[in-house]
């Protein structure tokens, strides 16, 4: 797997050891992506090693009439630049999220942020599948591997069979879809680990 340099972040006080472990092999950027409310800023908070980086902003009624909050009524918050975390799994492979906004009035951030990713976590709402759409059509236009991990909101429908969303998401048999709990750390690392699998399985023959 293709290796980054990597600069290391300033600790807070109280912060856990932010350098990167001596055993760090593959440092991999990863896009954790998403319709608008899908929960990757929470994602990345529940399993980043070091304090995250967040672009929050406080929802204003000028927004409100732009934003699609249909199905997130709740949501006062929305990220406005990205969220960033650092993840070490075993093996020696670090990874680095980089969290995008989930809106269309940010579209053009995409290209920049995805600059050097070599793949991609699509958040998806059972609720509001129709929402990843255009994320999904963004991911595949930039040839970005993904795997897809269906966030578990408490008033999700949970009467479709796999076959049904795969079938609605129109995915590739070989793309990875998982369920996850993004406010959970180890739900939230099996999802990354799907797609850490699939990057592995998938990624393209040493040279000669």
């Amino acid at each position: 797997m293709a290796s980054a340099t990597s600069n290391t972040v300033d600790a807070e006080p109280g912060d856990v050891d932010v350098h990167l472990p001596d055993t760090a092999r593959d440092l991999v950027k990863i896009l954790v992506t998403g319709p608008f409310g899908v929960g990757k800023t929470t994602l990345i908070r529940s399993v980043s090693e070091i304090r995250p980086l967040h672009t929050e902003e406080r929802l204003s009624q000028a927004s409100a009439r732009i934003d699609d909050l249909a199905g997130v009524r709740e949501k006062s918050t929305t990220t406005v630049a990205i969220d960033f975390g650092r993840i070490s799994l075993p093996g020696g492979i670090v990874l680095y999220l980089f969290g995008t906004p989930g809106q269309e009035r940010f579209r053009a951030l995409w290209d920049d942020i995805a600059y050097g990713a070599l793949g991609a976590l699509v958040l998806v709402d059972a609720r509001r599948i129709d929402a990843s759409f255009d994320v999904l059509g963004l991911v595949e236009e930039s040839g970005l591997p993904y795997a897809v991990a269906f966030n578990t909101f408490p008033d999700a429908p949970r009467h479709h069979t796999p076959e049904q969303v795969r079938a609605a998401l129109d995915l590739e048999p070989t793309t990875p879809m998982v369920t996850c709990d993004a406010r959970e750390t180890g739900s939230s690392v099996d999802a990354l680990l799907a797609l850490v699998q699939h990057l592995i399985d998938h990624q393209p023959p040493e040279p000669r």
